[in-house]
């Protein structure tokens, strides 16, 4: 009994230094991200014989039992109506468009296409922050933004090759879905409930979704149905990871890391889908992720940014097909019980 005593001690030594290890942080948020990355494999796989409808459908149903198991810790009082009505509706609309816009582009276009685009959430909250924030962009900022659209740019290359198709344009919907809904959450966060902020996005899916559901819907086989149920298990456990490796680290060392996707998307199309790599679409993510890289830099400098808005987006884009990272976080704190600090997305 002594012997089995010490192992147990030395083992939850040995966890707690790891935890304290400086790394601890970036690691689990690298681990959410490559977690994030084989659900979207799973995402294109299916789409090959799925509508996107149908997979935000079955996603976000799955996903449900999940998102519920949090809600049961939200020790708030209060109703399900929206403080911030308009804004929680245009927040809402915003999640629903993002994620079968996203969807749809993993199904059509080569995976690091999909991500390259989506880096560029980022600039979008920057450009966006200013009329709806009311931040400062100076022109160091101003000048990572230009870059990075001409960076998209590259990705896109409009006018060469078959041009900009209905997937490229998806995706950069969905940048600007996860922009929206992203800089909304910093704007009323400090006054919607965190309840209302998670479930209105997964009903709004499920309910759009639904009514389309029959014009698309096709039959599905129990192993297509185990892979939708692991997507909500992946989404769910790197949202924990990402919980986790903010509460370990600071944001300036956690954010940075979700652009690590780009070489899971690399290696993952490669593999499952044969995708080759593009040099026009290499070349553009590196301008891209570079920009966003240092937009994250200078909202961490002091006097630079009063909303820290990409520093603070505390997960990837919106897609409403599951409880975000940031949300979820919050009913493991007791300042939940006072249902009006502030809630970073």
């Amino acid at each position: 009994m002594v012997a089995v005593s010490c192992r147990g001690s030395e083992r939850s030594t040995v966890m707690s230094r790891i935890f304290k290890s400086p790394f601890a942080g970036p690691l689990l948020a690298l681990i959410a991200y490559a977690l994030f990355s084989a659900h979207d494999v799973v995402v294109k796989t299916l789409g090959g014989s799925y509508s996107p409808v149908q997979i935000v459908f079955f996603s976000v149903l799955l996903s449900l039992p999940l998102a519920f198991l949090m809600l049961m810790r939200d020790k708030t009082d209060g109703n399900l109506l929206p403080r911030r009505p308009g804004w929680t509706a245009l927040r809402t609309a915003a999640a629903v468009w993002t994620g079968v816009s996203v969807f749809y582009a993993f199904t059509v276009l080569p995976m690091t296409q999909v991500y390259a685009i989506l880096f560029a959430t980022p600039l979008l909250i920057t450009l966006l922050s200013v009329p709806m924030l009311g931040e400062k962009v100076g022109w160091r900022r101003s000048g990572a933004v230009v870059a990075g659209l001409i960076g998209v740019l590259i990705v896109l290359r409009p006018g060469q090759g078959a041009g900009i198709s209905l997937g490229h344009m998806a995706a950069l919907l969905g940048a600007l879905g996860g922009a929206v809904s992203a800089i909304i959450v910093r704007k009323i966060g400090q006054e919607e409930r965190n309840v209302v902020l998670l479930v209105y996005p997964l009903m709004a899916n499920l309910g759009v979704m639904g009514l389309a559901l029959p014009f698309v819907y096709q039959p599905m086989p129990l192993a297509d149905l185990g892979a939708w149920a692991a997507m909500a298990a992946m989404a769910f456990v790197a949202s924990l990871c990402v919980i986790a490796a903010y509460k370990l680290s600071s944001a300036i060392q956690i954010a940075p890391m979700q652009y690590s996707q780009i070489i899971w998307a690399a290696l993952f199309g490669a593999i499952f889908f044969g995708e080759a790599l593009d040099a026009f679409t290499v070349l553009g993510a590196t301008v891209i992720i570079a920009s966003g890289v240092y937009i994250v830099l200078r909202e961490d400098s002091a006097k630079v940014s009063e909303n820290r808005p990409v520093l603070e987006t505390r997960t990837r884009t919106e897609t409403g097909t599951f409880p975000r990272a940031s949300q979820l976080g919050r009913f493991d704190e007791d300042s939940d019980s006072k249902g009006v600090d502030d809630k970073t997305d």
